[in-house]
């Protein structure tokens, strides 16, 4: 007989309409509203990406892929899907609910979201299990999967895609730049926070691994809180790149990131090509994980680990 596990992922969440919006952002900042003039910004910036972000629909597409191949992994257990969202219902405290209501008693947690920050990754987890706890629900949680192969394969992929698309005499002037959502600097520095050394090391392992030259690590969707944030920003780091190198060719890969979304389609798609674009050099930002077997895979390999 197959024992029953439940299957929590866990996402960022983004609004599914319009109206969305404003709980959406209230709920990002902590139960502040925002200003007219900030809930336009937001409002503005998913009208430039065609309306709202597609993060809604990736991530449920992600989850259940992910649950199918875990069930294909396992013989002796039947994994049950559960989705609970940060910002937006179903919120995560829900989906563990569910799983207390259809008679659940053990699950494993997975974010999607490739790098361990306590402020991200980390968070979700205390969330998840603070409501277990009420429950007696025993969790066990993934808290990263950056360094699997095949995660690292599939954007060594990528990247060399992108290379193939540049003039071989060109790759000496072409850099890639890898990225991830940044954090607050202060609150990473006082807990010593492994996040900075987790996108350092994915770095290196795509210069290990792909045919790439020149790495460039940065940071970007940072929030307006009025204090540092990790840093580079993209950005500035791609006129920094440019003025002291030359590049001709700028690969982006926001690798902290696992789908097209606002923060993909906007803050690169967007800011960076128009920064680029006033340079005169070449964008490419190769296609993000979304379901991808390897992107899937390096998941289902993690979940072994702690499982």
């Amino acid at each position: 007989m197959t024992k029953t596990i439940g299957l929590l992922v866990m996402a960022y969440g983004t609004p599914y309409q319009e109206s969305d919006i404003e709980a959406y952002y209230t709920d990002i900042r902590h139960g502040k509203k925002p200003t007219e003039a900030e809930l336009q910004d937001l409002k503005d910036r998913y009208k430039h990406i065609g309306g709202l972000s597609p993060l809604a629909n990736t991530t449920n597409r992600q989850a259940e892929t992910l649950c199918d191949a875990l069930n294909e992994a396992y013989s002796d257990v039947e994994f049950k899907l559960y989705i609970g969202l940060k910002h937006i219902h179903p919120f995560i405290e829900d989906a563990v609910k569910s799983m207390h209501d259809e008679g659940i008693e053990e699950g494993v947690t997975v974010v999607l979201a490739p790098h361990y920050s306590s402020f991200s990754v980390g968070s979700y987890n205390k969330r998840a299990q603070k409501e277990a706890d009420k429950y007696g629900i025993t969790l066990k949680h993934v808290e990263h999967y950056y360094q699997q192969p095949k995660f690292i394969q599939y954007w060594t992929e990528k990247v060399n895609e992108s290379l193939s698309e540049i003039p071989q005499d060109e790759h000496e002037e072409t850099v890639l730049v890898v990225s991830a959502h940044s954090l607050p600097k202060g609150l990473i520095e006082q807990n010593n926070d492994p996040y900075p050394n987790e996108l350092h090391h994915t770095a290196q392992l795509l210069e290990a691994h792909s045919n790439i030259i020149h790495v460039a690590e940065g940071w970007q969707s940072e929030g307006n809180t009025g204090t540092p944030w990790l840093g580079p920003d993209v950005q500035d780091l791609t006129r920094a790149l440019y003025k002291e190198h030359g590049y001709k060719n700028f690969i982006y890969t926001p690798v902290g990131f696992v789908c097209e979304h606002l923060e993909v389609l906007y803050d690169n798609d967007y800011e960076c090509k128009v920064v680029c674009d006033e340079l005169g050099v070449n964008y490419f930002r190769p296609s993000m994980p979304n379901t991808d077997p390897l992107f899937i895979g390096a998941i289902v390999d993690e979940i072994k680990n702690v499982y």
